[in-house]
């Protein structure tokens, strides 16, 4: 489909709601407006907004076009602020995706950025859908496991979520403490399901936990740590979220292959552009810092 003009005019028609308004922002008439977005529909065969009194609203598919447009207004707000050599100063959304309890992780890093670009607005979507990068769902994903191999997508390694077996206070009160490995035969547990398709700990939850020692099976990690924390069990948690919490006590400190691989992950098409080269380093640099 080569039709940028077009794409632009349903853009404007979407942000704006109505016609009238486009054309007036779009210095052209409304006939043509009207003729841009008959001309897209025929295109890709199908309804981009719905018409009403009060203006047009867009239909699922017009969502999709919209994301699209969105997307290619933003690359060539860049190409254009190179070739003016005014991309010194970047403005916008750098839109990041990521699981809830993860965010703790970019907050030093997004605190950079926004210091450095104090015309960039940062929105973070906490959730377990993955986004769909190349609708333009985010600009930049940050997920676990193994790395992502899709075609279009451009990874760069963040970093490790390391493990380690942990009780609280709470549970060595009622329970005693453990005295090592060899005293865990007489503890409870609170584990995730086998189904999950990432558990680095899980042949070590195989080899040494019977089931009647299993207390709760749940797949929601921030039940984990309020399960733990209320002394219903001992249980696996990242590192990161108990280090600063002297009621957390380590059982077994986390082994070489008790980590899950976290990982940036951009679309080939927006990639490059400067905000999400200076978004990435700024992630990055914050991973290095808490590395060294």
């Amino acid at each position: 489909m080569d039709k940028w003009s077009e794409l632009r005019t349903v853009y404007h028609v979407a942000k704006l709601g109505t016609v009238s308004k486009a054309a007036e922002a779009l210095d052209m008439h409304r006939a043509t407006v009207n003729r841009h977005i008959d001309m897209i529909e025929s295109d890709i065969g199908g309804r981009v907004f719905i018409r009403h009194a009060r203006g047009y609203t867009l239909t699922e598919l017009g969502r999709e076009v919209l994301q699209v447009a969105e997307r290619t207004t933003e690359m060539l707000d860049n190409l254009t602020g190179r070739v003016n050599g005014a991309n010194a100063l970047i403005d916008g959304e750098v839109l990041l995706t990521l699981v809830p309890q993860m965010s703790v992780l970019v907050v030093d890093g997004v605190a950079q950025f926004r210091a450095q670009n104090p015309k960039c607005r940062v929105t973070i979507h906490g959730t377990y859908d993955l986004a769909k990068l190349e609708y333009g769902e985010a600009h930049v994903a940050l997920r676990a496991g193994p790395k992502p191999d899709y075609p279009d997508y451009v990874v760069r390694h963040f970093m490790d979520l390391r493990f380690s077996l942990y009780g609280h206070d709470s549970y060595f009160r009622r329970h005693g403490a453990a005295a090592g490995p060899e005293d865990l035969d007489r503890h409870m547990f609170i584990l995730p399901p086998r189904d999950l398709t990432y558990i680095p700990f899980q042949s070590w939850i195989d080899n040494n936990v019977r089931q009647d020692q299993i207390a709760v099976i749940a797949n929601s990690p921030p039940f984990h740590f309020q399960a733990v924390q209320k002394g219903i069990g001992l249980g696996f948690l990242p590192d990161f979220e108990v280090e600063n919490d002297p009621a957390f006590n380590a059982v077994l400190t986390n082994k070489n292959d008790w980590y899950i691989p976290l990982w940036l992950v951009t679309h080939v098409d927006v990639h490059r552009t400067d905000k999400i080269q200076s978004f990435l380093q700024a992630l990055t640099d914050q991973d290095d810092h808490c590395r060294s």
